[in-house]
């Protein structure tokens, strides 16, 4: 039986077979020569600072299902900003999570933190799309690509001037990663295949990775105690967005999430 992921990647694989190489416009390569906003600079953290938020702007998921489908993503960037967020993360796959690709420029062009196009990510002429779009970073998921694969698109985003994050789901993927070179890690509590979560992944990971690797917790994160849980064993930032969607203002959320 065919898995999420399994039904996603196939997807992904019909949406790139007639995607070509998109138009751009003069507006778009002007926005994607513009100096890219570091997120590992705005993720990273000193001793003793508090945990950083990446803040997601998340519509739908195939686990959770509606999650916020009226939202306006420039809305809900701005208002991350203002509250305090890092950085924001842009789900832009249409299919499963109520996202669009036309998210992304418009959402970056509204703040001034970093925006990182979570989508999966499988081919170089992604990559070149996520440039055009306004990223300044991109999520890549070792579970999707391989360590080969890996290797091929974390080389085409230095290409295009773009930070990964490599999200890894088992000790076996982190170093794959870190064999990669990654500088960015994302460790997901949630397996794709089953949806499951293990809070104590984190903490499993953060003991093989380097000190000057940005650690990021991702999925299963609600309370402030999960941030300070998940901070005390390396975390230097976590990815945020069902429990900050689902809130009747995701900012205010996002303010009692990073609350002292």
């Amino acid at each position: 039986m065919s898995s999420i992921l399994d039904k996603i990647l196939a997807k992904k694989r019909e949406e790139i077979a007639v995607l070509g190489r998109p138009v751009v416009s003069q507006q778009q390569m002007t926005f994607a020569s513009q100096p890219k906003r570091s997120l590992a600079a705005a993720l990273r953290r000193a001793a003793g600072d508090p945990v950083r938020v990446l803040a997601e702007i998340k519509r739908a998921s195939p686990s959770a299902g509606p999650i916020r489908p009226d939202a306006d993503p420039v809305a809900v960037a701005i208002e991350y900003e203002a509250c305090g967020a890092a950085a924001i993360s842009v789900l832009t796959d249409r299919t499963f999570f109520d996202g669009g690709i036309e998210w992304l420029s418009h959402c970056s062009k509204a703040v001034t933190i970093p925006a990182l196009r979570k989508d999966f990510l499988i081919a170089p002429v992604q990559l070149y799309e996520s440039a055009m779009r306004g990223a300044d970073a991109v999520l890549l998921i070792v579970a999707a690509l391989g360590e080969r694969e890996l290797s091929t698109m974390t080389r085409g985003a230095e290409d295009y001037k773009l930070e990964a994050l490599v999200e890894v789901h088992s000790l076996a993927e982190a170093d794959i990663a870190l064999a990669a070179g990654a500088k960015l890690v994302g460790v997901n509590h949630r397996d794709l295949h089953t949806f499951a979560i293990d809070m104590s992944l984190t903490e499993q990971v953060a003991k093989r990775v380097p000190a000057d690797v940005v650690l990021v917790a991702e999925s299963g994160i609600k309370t402030r105690d999960d941030l300070r849980r998940l901070g005390d064993v390396g975390a230097h930032a976590v990815l945020v967005g069902e429990t900050l969607m689902r809130a009747p203002s995701p900012g205010a959320a996002l303010q009692e999430l990073l609350a002292p």
